[in-house]
């Protein structure tokens, strides 16, 4: 029985999945739109579109220019530090 469970869950995870896609043919749909019904087939949901997310970013694994400009600015908003000089630096060094 414990077989059946398991080949219905992942038959369930392979309708949303196919959903998600799009690729889930009409006669599949209320089967997947009723596993979406479950705490379960919601974080599969949810799951397989981060999963669409991250494949669909950057190949090369670097932030969007949108990302960029905003760290940038939050950056350039940060208040200045002095650069301590190096014999008062020395006077904080325990011997």
């Amino acid at each position: 029985m414990a077989g059946y469970a398991m080949d219905t869950h992942k038959k369930l995870h392979e309708h949303i999945s196919a959903l998600a896609d799009g690729e889930l043919s009409d006669s599949e749909r209320e089967l997947a739109f009723a596993a979406l019904d479950t705490p379960e087939g919601q974080a599969a949901w949810r799951a397989y579109h981060l999963t669409g997310d991250v494949l669909r970013s950057t190949a090369d694994g670097a932030p969007s220019d949108a990302f960029s400009a905003r760290l940038a600015a939050a950056l350039a908003a940060e208040p200045a530090y002095g650069v301590v000089p190096e014999e008062a630096a020395a006077a904080f060094i325990l011997p």
